[in-house]
């Protein structure tokens, strides 16, 4: 499976989300997490099938601390869904790939 997801870091975050006119979608995530590792071919698929209407990113809470502590990411892995810029949804845990969806389409 390919990786389409793209890395999001505190240097690219406003070019890459803020100003996208896409909604994007950011996995906060880490290494060390087991339910991350979990989620991850999930989001990969999101990304498949999502491609070119939505920006799927994913940013690692070790290298990105600042980005985790803006938006109060407590718990990973965390899904944080931007619509012009703004955050406009927000998924703590493992979740399926319908609620990913649901979440994109609501922003579409």
């Amino acid at each position: 499976m390919s990786n389409k997801a793209i890395v999001i870091t505190n240097v690219d975050f406003d070019e890459k989300v803020t100003s996208s006119p896409k909604p994007v979608l950011i996995d906060f995530w880490a290494e060390w997490c087991a339910p991350c590792r979990m989620l991850s071919p999930v989001i990969d698929e999101i990304a498949d099938m999502y491609e070119g209407k939505a920006v799927i990113g994913k940013v690692n809470i070790d290298q990105q601390m600042e980005l985790a502590q803006q938006f109060g990411v407590m718990s990973i892995p965390t899904l944080l869904l931007f619509k012009d810029g703004k955050l406009a949804g927000r998924s703590v845990g493992v979740v399926g790939k319908d609620k990913i969806a649901g979440m994109i389409d609501a922003a579409l």
